[in-house]
């Protein structure tokens, strides 16, 4: 309707200016502003010297009411325009399985990077966050019509799997009688990031692992490094199997680091690149405003930096991308606008074509986790401790034990992914476990819980043998059927500004007004007329429900 809208309004003004108008056209929070609002007129009225509320009227006059009930001048000049109860109604006769998906990026395909934990690390919480968000976008650019590559890049080489693989050493590996291997990788880790701060010799050990790594000249440490490897390998796969993500491929950085170098030493011949002066190649990012960072070290290795200009070469020339979307951390938005400074100076197609997303970071009560000291938040005990939650919420339910088994994880999945999707892409959060798996609104489980009962209404009005029907329909339409409508706007507009928020907040509103119609109205009754109308209406909200939480990564439950 916003196009069509906009459509609508670019005609009307044919003739008043000849140059371009940058308007906009909103959904009003109040709805006695009506369905939509424009500000066209106040933006023509600076243009051509004219009372702002005379070239509303004057709009609004060439205006035909084909798709609107009325149209209003508000305020300085504001036009709102009250959508035909016949285009909702319409709307929702249409609403099937494949409501809301758009052909804004047909044709495109993108390579979406995500997740990307470190391997010889425990998995925390901060992957769980850039998880959900990497993952619900992958869906809502799919959903536009793109073909998605997922990948997941993994750092298995550098000097942090050194400090591992040092810390490894001190450790029983080869009985294999550690209970908790992957913690116990953590541990190792933060033994060597401890060692190598604190004892000059330890961190010249771990110098010399870190080249062993690179060169594969130790049999003793290529041994260590592969068990490690596999290790991090097998649990972080059980982990995306929760999260219901499946990666196209995971991508290493040892498989870039080569290219990487290539792309610096091939920079520092033609001046991008520089000498510093310990005899590591750097760049200045002075020179764009930025600051300068390392590509290459004075040991001759790669760093992030290097590695990150090697990665984006390796996945054009594998998948020829329209567009690369990569997610992180904010602390690293201004490492990352240093090497896309970087990359437009080797390969500017490949610096326009990339899109860097950083988001906040996800706190506990208990505060900001670290693996270098060895006190990290993992991802995994978020998990089992939301889910414990979870298990004593339901428990007195009558269900079978597979059953609540199943609700316990994909409630505690859809709690955690909700609480990180509901604010926007760059907010820090505190993660509030209370409120994460509440069933009364703004949480994972109160959406699970709506699509639920509206099932449950729909199983009972099948037994009632009341079929969905418009052929009586309510003599007014309510803010449900209005909300139902936007859907597919909402979509796009979470895809064109690459943030999930939108479609959580949505959904969160839709369920509140279905619960409330679902508390005024008696809906599968035999005797009311009307019924099949409102069994319609509940089985187009189970269908959006079902869309919009499949976008941001949350399961939809026949039962809770």
């Amino acid at each position: 309707m916003k196009s069509e809208i906009k459509k609508i309004i670019e005609n009307a003004v044919k003739g008043l200016t000849e140059e371009a108008l940058n308007f906009s056209i909103e959904v009003p929070g109040e709805k006695e502003h009506g369905d939509y609002s424009t500000n066209v007129a106040l933006i023509l009225a600076k243009k051509i010297g004219k009372n702002p509320r005379e070239v509303a009227e004057d709009i609004k006059g060439k205006i035909k009411p084909n798709l609107f009930s009325k149209i209003e001048i508000a305020g300085p000049g504001f036009i709102n325009f009250f959508v035909s109860d016949k285009i909702f109604i319409n709307s929702i006769k249409s609403i099937d399985k494949n409501f809301g998906k758009g052909n804004n990026l047909k044709g495109k395909k993108i390579i979406i990077d995500y997740t990307d934990p470190n391997l010889f690390k425990e998995f925390h919480v901060g992957h769980l966050m850039n998880n959900s968000i990497g993952e619900s976008l992958s869906r809502i650019f799919e959903f536009q019509g793109a073909k998605v590559k997922r990948v997941c890049y993994q750092s298995d080489i550098g000097l942090n799997v050194a400090k591992a693989v040092y810390g490894m050493q001190k450790m029983d590996w080869e009985n294999s009688k550690l209970e908790n291997k992957i913690k116990a990788l953590g541990s190792a880790y933060a033994t060597g990031s401890s060692d190598y701060e604190n004892n000059e010799e330890s961190k010249k050990e771990i110098i010399e692992i870190n080249k062993n790594i690179f060169a594969k000249s130790d049999e003793q440490i290529n041994k260590l490094y592969f068990i490690g490897k596999k290790i991090s390998l097998e649990h972080f796969d059980k982990i995306y199997k929760k999260l219901d993500t499946k990666f196209d491929e995971l991508i290493s950085e040892s498989q870039v680091i080569k290219i990487g170098k290539e792309i610096v030493e091939k920079g520092l011949k033609n001046g991008v690149f520089e000498k510093g002066d310990n005899g590591a190649i750097i760049f200045k990012g002075e020179k764009y405003g930025l600051h300068t960072r390392v590509f290459i070290n004075s040991e001759g290795l790669p760093t992030y930096e290097a590695k990150d200009l090697g990665l984006a070469e390796f996945k054009d020339k594998k998948y020829k991308y329209d567009q690369s979307v990569v997610i992180t951390a904010s602390e690293q938005n201004d490492y990352f606008k240093v090497m896309l400074c970087a990359l437009d100076k080797m390969a500017p197609k490949l610096a326009e074509k990339t899109k860097h997303i950083g988001h906040g970071m996800l706190r506990l009560p208990e505060g900001k986790m670290s693996s270098r000291t060895g006190k990290v938040i993992t991802g995994e005990s978020l998990i089992e401790k939301v889910e414990e939650l979870v298990k004593e919420k339901i428990k007195d339910r009558e269900l079978s034990e597979k059953e609540k088994a199943e609700i316990t994880e994909n409630v505690a999945v859809g709690a955690i992914r909700y609480s990180i999707l509901k604010q926007s892409a760059g907010s820090d959060i505190i993660y509030d476990f209370d409120k994460s798996i509440s069933f009364e609104g703004d949480s994972g489980p109160y959406l699970q819980y709506s699509y639920t009962r509206a099932q449950s209404v729909l199983r009972k009005a099948k037994i009632e043998k009341i079929k969905l029907s418009f052929k009586k329909v309510s003599n007014e339409v309510s803010e449900l059927e209005k909300k139902m409508y936007h859907f597919p706007e909402v979509v796009l507009k979470a895809q064109t500004e690459y943030e999930p928020h939108y479609l959580a907040l949505y959904l969160t509103e839709l369920a509140g007004l279905f619960n409330g119609y679902y508390a005024k109205n008696k809906i599968v009754d035999k005797n009311d007329e009307f019924s099949p109308y409102k069994v319609a209406l509940v089985n187009a909200f189970s269908v959006i429900m079902k869309n919009g939480m499949w976008l941001l990564g949350i399961k939809s439950l026949e039962r809770m």
